[in-house]
């Protein structure tokens, strides 16, 4: 055989061989089943941080307000049914806020430092080291039922979870979750907003999903004032999911907005956010067995 033809007939075994390797390391179509698992008696904690600042302008005058706040949230998982349905209670074991409005000095609460909240945070200190909520969810995140503990309860469009497939799908599947959310017009009248929570499976890598996020206004809207009031929805960013684990890992959300005559002609606002989550740990605690001999507390198992 000619040269010519021995070096296409190695780039054509070489090519096979590569298609061949490719096919095998990342199957076409291959199904990815994402769905929440946890053990009874597992606590899980996530480190959760929300900065906004929003700049508005009205009549020539501007004013700056930056918020900062990190906390600790906690679900402790009191039971897992034969369907894979979870309940847990919810609470936050720490918060750290700051406020601040234009030039005036920052207010802050610490709750692992301050024994008496500053005026403005008393009901943030009140939620810190109880049950909030008691949660039931089933393995893709709808919630079976949700009983609010606390005074003064959060909204039940605060989200606990977010959806996920009812199905195992492939990389690219899109799926939604829409919200129905109330507005208020001028002259005290309310109005219907139809929204969704847009999701993407973009990858999935050593086990962990990346998944795309982005929130959506279904209903056309002529007033600013209108998007004002939904502005701090509109975040859109990434979540990464463990998929053998069952549980979130991280995620972030970006809002950057400018709206304009939000209060007549001269007047705009510009709405900055980035909300973050982060797992910090997952402990499983483990009654403790009959030994021959004392061994002191409690076997604590970490993941």
């Amino acid at each position: 055989m000619h040269a010519p033809r021995l070096a296409a007939a190695a780039a054509l075994i070489v090519l096979h061989s590569t298609v061949c390797f490719a096919q095998q390391a990342d199957p076409p179509g291959e199904l990815v089943d994402l769905r929440y698992q946890f053990q009874p008696g597992e606590t899980i904690r996530w480190q959760v941080e929300h900065r906004a600042t929003v700049k508005t302008t009205i009549r020539g005058t501007t004013q700056t307000a930056k918020t900062r706040s990190q906390s600790v949230k906690v679900w402790k998982v009191s039971e897992v049914s034969p369907e894979g349905e979870i309940t847990f209670d919810h609470s936050v074991d720490s918060v750290h806020m700051t406020n601040q409005v234009g030039t005036s000095a920052a207010v802050e609460y610490d709750s692992t430092k301050d024994e008496t909240p500053p005026p403005g945070f008393e009901q943030a200190a009140q939620a810190v080291g109880i049950p909030l909520t008691i949660v039931r969810i089933d393995p893709r995140g709808k919630i079976v039922s949700r009983e609010e503990k606390r005074p003064q309860p959060s909204s039940e469009d605060t989200p606990i979870t977010f959806p996920l497939p009812a199905e195992p799908v492939p990389i690219g599947h899109v799926w939604t979750d829409p919200h129905e959310v109330t507005v208020i017009l001028s002259g005290g009248r309310s109005r219907k907003v139809q929204t969704r929570q847009r999701y993407e499976l973009k990858s999935v890598a050593h086990g962990v999903a990346t998944i795309a996020v982005d929130y959506q206004v279904l209903t056309p809207l002529s007033d600013p004032s209108i998007e004002a009031q939904l502005v701090q929805r509109l975040s859109s960013g990434t979540i990464k999911f463990d998929v053998d684990a069952g549980r979130l890992i991280s995620q972030q959300r970006d809002v950057d907005k400018r709206i304009l005559g939000i209060s007549g002609e001269a007047s705009s606002m510009h709405y900055l956010m980035r909300f973050t989550e982060e797992l910090l740990d997952a402990k499983v605690e483990v009654a403790e067995q009959p030994q021959p001999a004392p061994t002191g507390k409690p076997t604590r198992l970490r993941r």
